[in-house]
């Protein structure tokens, strides 16, 4: 098994009930935060990693996402008509980002068995999965921060984030110790515990490098609740084989699939906008926000 991290998979198959009536027709992936769709930051924060081919397992409904990063000849012809230079680079270094490739879920059964679809695609080598929705704006990419760990310890990273209060039932939460700064040695995972069970304040969120052997944990993981493979009960069976390490990011975590965290990463990513952030800074400070 090489070590190098070469393949990262974005499961993107989901039906996106949390922004709907805007998902009715369109993927989640595809919702623009500023000017970008979700998936298209995560794909950038891959590249930027090292990686160099990215799998998207998509579902019915989500032609949208193989449209945005293939070639639009018409498009791309008009802008070289008009003599738009800078939009055409633009718009064809979406479709230069990386090697894509796709695979349909035919079925929403949960992480574990999206994960699952990229089996043929990863073959015998370590990999990197990562959800479009969760955004981790970070001076060194996360997944970057991830892969240092993963070379070091060559064993299956996860990202954690420290979440305060009741909100931690929302999560996957670690039981693990401190063994550098930021990095933990993984003891135990509990998926969505009450808050005075959670073994610590340590969430994971939807950044993982895997292991090929992760995918014979999801053979032998039986369907959780609503029938759906949790990729957290095969990585607990996977962790009783071999270690797991986490990483406590460095960077600011948004929950870009709700509606209040994608409103709070629009702005926070248009204020660092330099095109934009002037005015769109003016303009909040003119805000009335008690009318």
């Amino acid at each position: 098994m090489t070590s190098k991290i070469r393949k990262a998979i974005f499961p993107a198959a989901g039906l996106g009930t949390r922004f709907l009536p805007a998902t009715k027709a369109s993927p989640k992936e595809m919702l623009p935060l500023v000017d970008k769709p979700l998936i298209q930051y995560s794909v950038e924060e891959a590249v930027n990693s090292g990686i160099e081919s990215i799998l998207i397992i998509t579902g019915r409904d989500k032609s949208a996402i193989e449209n945005h990063f293939d070639i639009s000849f018409e498009l791309e012809q008009l802008l070289k008509e008009k003599g738009k230079t800078a939009m055409f680079d633009q718009v064809r270094a979406v479709s230069d980002i990386a090697k894509v490739s796709y695979t349909r879920q035919k079925q929403a059964l949960g992480l574990g068995h999206a994960i699952y679809q990229a089996k043929d695609f990863v073959g015998n080598e370590p990999f990197a999965a990562l959800l479009a929705d969760d955004l981790v704006d970070a001076e060194t990419p996360a997944l970057k921060q991830m892969i240092d760990v993963f070379e070091k310890y060559n064993a299956p990273v996860i990202a954690t984030m420290q979440v305060e209060g009741e909100a931690i039932s929302r999560f996957g939460v670690i039981d693990a110790e401190e063994i550098e700064p930021n990095v933990f040695r993984v003891n135990d995972m509990v998926e969505k515990p009450a808050f005075a069970d959670a073994p610590s304040d340590l969430a994971i969120i939807g950044r993982y490098i895997f292991t090929p052997d992760i995918f014979q944990a999801i053979e032998k993981t039986t369907p959780g609740a609503g029938g759906e493979i949790q990729i957290t009960d095969a990585m607990r069976l996977l962790l009783k084989e071999r270690p797991f390490y986490a990483v406590k990011l460095d960077g600011r975590r948004h929950d870009a699939g709700d509606k209040l965290g994608f409103l709070i990463a629009t702005v926070e990513y248009a204020l660092k906008r330099d095109d934009l952030g002037g005015d769109f800074r003016e303009y909040l400070r003119s805000i009335d926000l008690n009318s």
